[in-house]
Protein backbone atom coordinates (compact mmCIF):
# COMPACT_ATOMS: atom_id res chain seq x y z
CA UNK A 1 0.00 0.00 0.00
CA UNK A 2 2.54 2.55 1.21
CA UNK A 3 4.62 1.56 -2.09
CA UNK A 4 1.27 1.91 -3.82
CA UNK A 5 0.93 5.96 -2.35
CA UNK A 6 4.24 6.90 -2.88
CA UNK A 7 4.55 5.47 -6.93
CA UNK A 8 1.07 7.23 -7.15
CA UNK A 9 1.54 10.46 -5.32
CA UNK A 10 5.11 10.54 -7.75
CA UNK A 11 3.67 10.13 -10.87
CA UNK A 12 0.68 12.57 -10.54
CA UNK A 13 2.83 15.04 -8.93
CA UNK A 14 5.06 15.08 -11.90
CA UNK A 15 2.49 14.73 -14.83
CA UNK A 16 0.18 17.25 -13.47
CA UNK A 17 3.06 19.79 -12.37
CA UNK A 18 1.46 21.70 -9.65
CA UNK A 19 4.36 24.40 -9.66
CA UNK A 20 5.07 24.66 -13.41
CA UNK A 21 1.08 25.20 -13.98
CA UNK A 22 1.03 28.51 -11.56
CA UNK A 23 3.26 30.67 -13.48
CA UNK A 24 1.20 30.33 -16.84
CA UNK A 25 -2.04 30.78 -14.13
CA UNK A 26 -0.34 33.46 -13.45
CA UNK A 27 0.21 35.11 -16.61
CA UNK A 28 -3.64 33.80 -18.06
CA UNK A 29 -5.09 35.65 -15.19
CA UNK A 30 -2.71 39.06 -14.84
CA UNK A 31 -5.97 41.39 -15.30
CA UNK A 32 -8.03 39.74 -13.44
CA UNK A 33 -9.39 40.53 -9.79
CA UNK A 34 -8.16 38.37 -6.92
CA UNK A 35 -12.12 37.14 -6.54
CA UNK A 36 -11.94 36.22 -9.90
CA UNK A 37 -8.20 34.19 -10.21
CA UNK A 38 -9.78 32.27 -6.59
CA UNK A 39 -12.99 31.22 -8.39
CA UNK A 40 -11.32 30.25 -11.77
CA UNK A 41 -8.58 28.05 -9.72
CA UNK A 42 -11.44 26.39 -8.25
CA UNK A 43 -12.94 25.83 -11.15
CA UNK A 44 -10.01 24.57 -12.74
CA UNK A 45 -9.37 22.05 -10.38
CA UNK A 46 -12.83 20.54 -9.96
CA UNK A 47 -13.58 20.12 -13.96
CA UNK A 48 -9.42 18.04 -13.87
CA UNK A 49 -10.77 16.12 -11.04
CA UNK A 50 -14.23 15.39 -13.04
CA UNK A 51 -12.17 14.10 -16.06
CA UNK A 52 -9.49 12.27 -14.18
CA UNK A 53 -12.05 10.83 -11.95
CA UNK A 54 -14.23 9.40 -14.87
CA UNK A 55 -11.17 8.08 -16.45
CA UNK A 56 -10.09 6.27 -13.35
CA UNK A 57 -13.51 4.55 -13.04
CA UNK A 58 -14.31 4.01 -16.49
CA UNK A 59 -10.62 3.83 -18.13
CA UNK A 60 -10.28 0.27 -17.49
CA UNK A 61 -14.21 -0.73 -19.03
CA UNK A 62 -13.23 1.68 -22.29
CA UNK A 63 -10.05 -0.22 -22.47
CA UNK A 64 -11.85 -3.65 -22.49
CA UNK A 65 -14.36 -2.85 -25.17
CA UNK A 66 -11.78 -1.57 -27.31
CA UNK A 67 -10.28 -5.07 -27.08
CA UNK A 68 -6.81 -3.15 -26.11
CA UNK A 69 -4.86 -4.94 -22.65
CA UNK A 70 -3.96 -3.72 -19.76
CA UNK A 71 -0.15 -4.75 -20.34
CA UNK A 72 -0.48 -3.06 -23.86
CA UNK A 73 -1.45 0.69 -22.16
CA UNK A 74 1.32 0.29 -19.32
CA UNK A 75 3.46 0.25 -22.61
CA UNK A 76 2.22 3.03 -24.10
CA UNK A 77 1.37 4.92 -21.45
CA UNK A 78 5.03 4.46 -20.41
CA UNK A 79 6.13 5.69 -23.75
CA UNK A 80 3.93 8.63 -23.79
CA UNK A 81 5.00 9.68 -20.08
CA UNK A 82 8.60 8.96 -21.30
CA UNK A 83 8.11 12.20 -24.25
CA UNK A 84 6.68 14.25 -21.46
CA UNK A 85 9.45 14.02 -19.00
CA UNK A 86 12.02 14.41 -21.99
CA UNK A 87 10.27 17.28 -22.72
CA UNK A 88 10.42 18.24 -18.87
CA UNK A 89 14.45 17.75 -18.92
CA UNK A 90 14.87 19.35 -22.08
CA UNK A 91 12.56 22.22 -21.22
CA UNK A 92 10.40 21.70 -24.16
CA UNK A 93 7.04 21.44 -21.98
CA UNK A 94 7.30 24.57 -20.35
CA UNK A 95 7.93 26.52 -23.55
CA UNK A 96 4.48 24.73 -25.03
CA UNK A 97 2.72 26.05 -22.20
CA UNK A 98 4.07 29.39 -22.59
CA UNK A 99 3.02 29.71 -25.96
CA UNK A 100 -0.11 27.92 -25.39
CA UNK A 101 -0.79 30.58 -22.44
CA UNK A 102 0.28 33.89 -24.98
CA UNK A 103 -2.34 32.78 -27.37
CA UNK A 104 -4.95 32.30 -25.17
CA UNK A 105 -4.40 35.55 -23.47
CA UNK A 106 -4.10 37.07 -27.05
CA UNK A 107 -7.82 36.47 -27.85
CA UNK A 108 -8.95 38.21 -24.63
CA UNK A 109 -10.57 35.20 -22.84
CA UNK A 110 -11.82 35.65 -20.17
CA UNK A 111 -12.39 32.66 -18.14
CA UNK A 112 -9.58 30.22 -18.17
CA UNK A 113 -11.04 27.30 -15.94
CA UNK A 114 -12.31 24.96 -18.67
CA UNK A 115 -9.58 25.65 -21.20
CA UNK A 116 -6.92 25.80 -21.35
CA UNK A 117 -5.76 25.42 -17.46
CA UNK A 118 -8.52 22.48 -16.44
CA UNK A 119 -8.46 20.89 -19.94
CA UNK A 120 -5.42 20.34 -21.07
CA UNK A 121 -3.31 21.56 -18.30
CA UNK A 122 -4.33 19.36 -15.80
CA UNK A 123 -6.37 16.60 -17.17
CA UNK A 124 -4.56 16.50 -20.23
CA UNK A 125 -3.32 13.10 -21.90
CA UNK A 126 -0.75 12.19 -19.70
CA UNK A 127 -2.13 12.70 -16.23
CA UNK A 128 -5.07 10.55 -18.00
CA UNK A 129 -3.02 8.19 -19.19
CA UNK A 130 -1.34 8.22 -15.36
CA UNK A 131 -4.56 7.49 -13.84
CA UNK A 132 -5.94 4.83 -16.00
CA UNK A 133 -2.60 3.16 -15.15
CA UNK A 134 -2.72 3.17 -11.67
CA UNK A 135 -6.08 2.76 -11.12
CA UNK A 136 -5.21 -0.67 -13.40
CA UNK A 137 -2.50 -1.89 -11.34
CA UNK A 138 -5.02 -1.57 -7.76
CA UNK A 139 -6.22 -4.49 -7.00
CA UNK A 140 -9.40 -4.15 -5.25
CA UNK A 141 -11.56 -0.46 -3.90
CA UNK A 142 -8.52 -0.79 -1.11
CA UNK A 143 -5.47 -0.10 -3.18
CA UNK A 144 -7.94 2.26 -5.92
CA UNK A 145 -8.51 4.01 -2.59
CA UNK A 146 -4.93 4.53 -2.35
CA UNK A 147 -4.76 5.80 -5.81
CA UNK A 148 -7.73 8.22 -5.55
CA UNK A 149 -5.93 9.99 -2.09
CA UNK A 150 -2.44 10.14 -4.05
CA UNK A 151 -4.91 12.06 -6.75
CA UNK A 152 -6.59 14.28 -4.06
CA UNK A 153 -3.64 15.27 -2.83
CA UNK A 154 -2.08 16.47 -6.08
CA UNK A 155 -5.48 18.24 -6.90
CA UNK A 156 -5.35 19.67 -3.25
CA UNK A 157 -1.76 21.11 -3.83
CA UNK A 158 -2.69 22.13 -7.55
CA UNK A 159 -5.20 24.06 -5.89
CA UNK A 160 -2.93 25.96 -3.84
CA UNK A 161 -0.05 26.57 -6.36
CA UNK A 162 -2.69 28.05 -8.35
CA UNK A 163 -4.37 30.52 -5.80
CA UNK A 164 -0.62 31.48 -4.70
CA UNK A 165 0.60 31.73 -8.59
CA UNK A 166 1.56 35.21 -7.77
CA UNK A 167 3.68 35.03 -4.66
CA UNK A 168 5.10 31.70 -5.46
CA UNK A 169 6.56 32.43 -8.39
CA UNK A 170 8.14 35.31 -6.78
CA UNK A 171 9.76 33.20 -4.47
CA UNK A 172 10.91 30.59 -6.79
CA UNK A 173 12.03 32.71 -9.68
CA UNK A 174 12.72 31.42 -13.18
CA UNK A 175 16.02 29.39 -12.70
CA UNK A 176 14.75 27.67 -9.48
CA UNK A 177 11.67 26.87 -11.20
CA UNK A 178 13.83 25.38 -14.36
CA UNK A 179 15.69 23.06 -11.91
CA UNK A 180 12.99 21.30 -10.22
CA UNK A 181 10.91 21.29 -13.69
CA UNK A 182 14.42 19.18 -14.99
CA UNK A 183 14.37 17.18 -11.45
CA UNK A 184 10.78 16.01 -11.80
CA UNK A 185 11.67 15.11 -15.10
CA UNK A 186 14.47 12.48 -14.86
CA UNK A 187 12.27 11.04 -11.88
CA UNK A 188 8.98 10.50 -14.17
CA UNK A 189 11.56 9.14 -17.20
CA UNK A 190 12.17 6.66 -14.48
CA UNK A 191 8.62 5.77 -13.37
CA UNK A 192 8.06 6.09 -17.21
CA UNK A 193 10.32 3.17 -18.16
CA UNK A 194 9.15 0.58 -15.16
CA UNK A 195 5.95 1.09 -16.69
CA UNK A 196 6.92 -0.32 -20.00
CA UNK A 197 8.99 -2.74 -18.05
CA UNK A 198 6.60 -4.09 -15.90
CA UNK A 199 3.89 -4.47 -19.32
CA UNK A 200 6.27 -6.45 -21.50
CA UNK A 201 7.20 -8.63 -18.26
CA UNK A 202 3.35 -9.23 -18.13
CA UNK A 203 2.99 -9.47 -21.83
CA UNK A 204 5.60 -12.37 -22.64
CA UNK A 205 5.02 -14.12 -19.15
CA UNK A 206 9.35 -13.11 -18.45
Amino acid sequence: MTELFISALATLFVVIDPPGCAPIYSSLTAGASAQQRRSMAIRSVLVAAAVLLFFAFLGKGMLAALGISLDAFRIAGGILLFLIASEMVFEKRTERRNSRAQEVASKEIEDVSVFPMAIPMLAGPGSIASVMLLTSQANGWAERSVVLAALAIVLASTLVALLAAGPLMRFLGDKLEAMITRLLGVILAALAAQYVIDGIRASFSL
